[in-house]
């Protein structure tokens, strides 16, 4: 049997495709019927790497007692959140307001009018360790809608109508709200293994970027030590995949030791990102051999042949979480012989016993270890794991995480002066703009020749902020000047006059419940929060500012919003430290118009550098050679006709 999902582009509906569930995506259609029916809506929000989506699919959603209940007394809806992050944040909302917390899979009941009335996530098929089952909800609710409808409207009037009424928020851009949030920072950090507050400990690689920065503003060592600690620990542990390189999406203990086995590519984006500032700061090689070895997973794993990158990869292997990614030390010895295999095993601490359910992740936290770094064993070690289980790959082109990417090889080019690394930021923005972007509008996703909805606020801001990198990596002032241009359609069609920040959805998107706006900072940026950071680069790097009044209007929205919890709000503050402590500017009037070869290189990564391609009255020539002035912390030095960071350094 087949339902309605097999003619969709997304990997994760397609997974759902025959499932016994009548299923529909997300369309007018299915609305329509239920209305018709008289029916409730049951709508089913995951993504395709989704341990616990997979776990209920195999139990409810492959069963014939629930599909038969399902498919008698409600409309069935699957979205894929990644495709539709509006509808996932406006029911995402509904979810945390019914149970205190969120998650995936999620699960909606809502009426016909698509307003919910009960929420919550992942429920087995039948009643157990204190929640309620599948089958034994699905009842109780068809018997309300049957016997208590009113009941279930009127809950559905008063949550959407509690959701849809925004307070205005309205605070001071100033230096106190960074200070809160590094003390909420220095309280909640685990000085002995890295990363804040309990397990499970996500890598949030924006809250290194922003204790960097300060660190780099205050030069308070406690600041890059947190930082240091927690990379170098994410790095160690079984996080980083030792065999295949990148990293996993969080780490289910203190010690970073077992992860939640899926990669997501925004997560491997903001940490070549974090690798990459932490070794302009501290030259320590240690971090860019790591964001090297982060960029060569994803250039071998997550990489089409045209340039863009893939979404996610699996943590289920055969239905196992982790399969795929754990070895039993006779593996290893049968592949690289006895001896080189002993040394190796003792090296990744993989052992008889194991470290995770009886098998072994490899890992660097043992003091103990050899100097041996094992590179040349690694490639037999891939090609034996890639034989021995299957991992699901989803394959879809997401523009905001693809230019998250692109943020990140640009800055690995910056650091690391390998031209390959700017190659492959390129070709994936001449992706992006050739087949995510129609009529001036970027779509969130792209596959099999399909376009996907039409793009929400974190799909331009992302690729603001991809310009704004691929700029800094080129000084190529089309890239500026087509930042400029999204800026100005992003406020266009985002930007709320009446309260200030910027809405999910614009004038191009689907009508939803209500219009949300997300400032939290959780394992991506928000997209107001780039849009902060945008705003911020944007003037500096501009002669001419014509968004002056808007920033600071942004940054106060902002501010009102971060002062309950700063340090959830991590890369809003990264904004509003470099708007209230501006970085190294360097401004490079050129001769013939021809830019410095390698200058990108040179400057550090949070230096703003402006590129003049003519003189002016107040950035002449000097000995009619290329010139650079150089200020900071309100002082600047006397012109020069060389660029030498550690000299400049020294003297301001």
């Amino acid at each position: 049997m087949k339902n309605h999902l097999s003619s969709q582009s997304s990997p994760y509906l397609i997974q759902h495709a025959e499932n016994p569930v009548n299923w529909y995506p997300w369309c007018e259609e299915a609305f329509a019927k239920a209305k018709q029916e008289n029916k409730p809506v049951f709508l089913s929000i995951g993504y395709s790497t989704c341990h616990w989506c997979h776990v209920m699919a195999h139990e409810s959603f492959e069963d014939q007692e629930v599909a038969d209940i399902l498919n008698r007394h409600f409309i069935s809806i699957k979205v894929d959140k990644e495709e539709r992050p509006d509808i996932d944040s406006i029911y995402m909302a509904v979810c945390m307001a019914f149970t205190g917390r969120g998650g995936w899979p999620m699960s909606i009941f809502m009426t016909p009018g698509k307003k919910p009335f009960f929420a919550g996530t992942y429920f087995p098929k039948k009643a157990q360790f204190g929640t309620i089952g599948l089958i034994q909800l699905l009842n109780t609710i068809q018997y309300k809608w049957e016997n208590e409808r009113q009941d279930l409207i009127n809950s559905a009037e008063s949550i959407t109508n509690a959701l849809q009424n925004e307070q205005p928020s309205n605070g001071t851009a100033e230096e106190s709200l960074i200070q809160a949030a590094i003390s909420e920072y220095r309280q909640s950090f685990d000085k002995e293994f890295g990363g804040f507050g309990p397990a499970p400990k996500f890598p949030t690689p924006h809250s290194l970027l922003f204790l960097l920065s300060c660190y780099q503003i205050y030069k308070e060592k406690d600041l890059l030590n947190m930082a240091e600690t927690t990379l170098m620990q994410m790095y160690r542990g079984g996080l980083f995949d030792h065999i295949g390189y990148g990293f996993s999406r969080y780490s289910t203990d203190r010690y970073y030791l077992v992860p939640h086995f899926e990669k997501m590519l925004y997560d491997n984006a903001l940490l070549i990102q974090s690798y990459c500032y932490a070794y302009s700061l501290t030259n320590n090689e240690s971090f860019r051999e790591i964001a090297e070895k982060t960029a060569s997973y994803i250039l071998r794993e997550m990489t089409s042949k045209e340039g863009s990158f893939y979404s996610a990869q699996d943590a289920d292997s055969e239905g196992v979480e982790g399969k795929y990614y754990t070895w039993e030390p006779q593996e290893i010895t049968a592949i690289l012989g006895e001896e080189t295999g002993k040394l190796f095993n003792q090296h990744f601490d993989i052992s008889e016993q194991g470290n995770f359910e009886g098998k072994s992740i490899p890992n660097l936290l043992p003091a103990k270890k050899t100097s041996n770094s094992f590179e040349t064993c690694l490639p037999a070690l891939r090609d034996y794991r890639k034989n021995r289980y299957s991992l699901h790959l989803d394959d879809k082109i997401l523009t905001s995480w693809n230019s998250l990417m692109i943020a990140a090889f640009s800055s690995l080019y910056r650091i690391s002066q390998k031209e390959p690394y700017l190659a492959t930021a390129k070709k994936a923005w001449d992706y992006i703009e050739k087949n995510l972007w129609k009529d001036n509008i970027p779509a969130i996703s792209f596959r099999n020749g399909t376009r996907g909805a039409n793009g929400v606020l974190d799909d331009y801001a992302c690729c603001i902020y991809a310009l704004i990198a691929l700029y800094e990596a080129t000084y190529d002032t089309r890239y500026l000047d087509k930042a400029v241009s999204y800026c100005q359609k992003t406020i266009q069609s985002f930007w709320d006059e009446k309260n200030g920040g910027f809405f999910l959805t614009g004038e191009n998107n689907e009508k939803l419940l209500f219009c949300p706006k997300e400032t939290y900072d959780g394992a991506i940026p928000s997209g107001n929060s780039l849009m902060s950071y945008n705003l911020v680069k944007l003037q500096q790097l501009m002669d001419s500012f014509p968004y002056g009044n808007l920033l600071e209007k942004q940054l106060s929205f902002q501010s009102g919003i971060a002062r309950e919890h700063p340090s959830s709000h991590s890369m809003f503050l990264l904004a509003l430290s470099g708007y209230l402590n501006p970085a190294e500017k360097i401004t490079v009037t050129c001769k013939s118009q021809e830019i410095p070869k390698h200058l990108s290189c040179q400057a550090p990564l949070y230096a703003t550098v402006r590129i003049l391609k003519e003189p002016t009255t107040e950035y002449p020539l000097k000995n009619n050679e290329t010139t650079y002035y150089i200020c900071r912390n309100h002082s600047c030095l006397p012109p020069e006709n060389n660029y030498h960071p550690a000299a400049i350094h020294s003297q301001m």
